[in-house]
């Protein structure tokens, strides 16, 4: 009987961000001029301010993980990206870096405490609370993401499967490009 590990489903998840993002990203490149920045209906009206939303919270959070003092001067420029290139290529800086910080994860890290500067305050929570919550909003915006493509030149991509092993045969040649193997990101 395999022993239970508290930190494997927090070091799949990373994994599947960045899959998930890049993924998206990729859809996103391949948008007609204009359709990134177009008006759209959803909670950011576009998918430029969408997309450019998700890292720039994804700063704030990392950041805060990694024990950085960052706070608020992640959110300073609203859509510190105009194109696709640029954005993507942040956008994987910062997976890398979540990848990084849950390959790094213990069971006393994932109990540890995660200092999150607010301006005026010091938010405190649990490193697996904040990990929960950080997964949950990338989630959420990129189903937003996902959904305003539909209205667009670019179909919506794939983006659930990569969490379970049976997935492996739709998701091989990314795994490989990123430099990942199965057993890394199965274990």
């Amino acid at each position: 009987m395999p022993t239970f590990d508290p930190v494997r489903s927090f070091r799949k998840l990373a994994y599947n961000n960045a899959l998930a993002n890049r993924r998206l990203l990729q859809a996103c490149a391949a948008l007609k001029p204009g359709e990134f920045e177009a008006p759209r209906t959803s909670f950011f009206p576009s998918i430029k301010e969408t997309l450019n939303h998700i890292v720039t919270v994804d700063w704030f959070y990392v950041d805060g993980m990694e024990g950085g003092t960052l706070g608020f001067q992640a959110f300073e420029v609203d859509e510190p990206f105009d194109d696709v290139a640029s954005l993507a290529q942040a956008q994987a800086e910062v997976d890398r870096r979540l990848m990084a910080l849950c390959e790094a994860l213990t069971p006393e890290k994932l109990a540890s405490t995660v200092r999150l500067h607010r301006g005026d305050r010091i938010q405190e929570e649990r490193m697996e609370d904040v990990l929960s919550h950080l997964f949950q909003h990338q989630t959420h915006h990129r189903g937003q993401v996902h959904a305003m493509l539909a209205g667009t030149s670019v179909a919506p991509p794939q983006l659930d499967e990569f969490i379970v092993a049976d997935d492996a045969r739709f998701r091989g040649s990314e795994v490989a490009e990123l430099g990942w193997s199965e057993e890394t990101i199965m274990r």
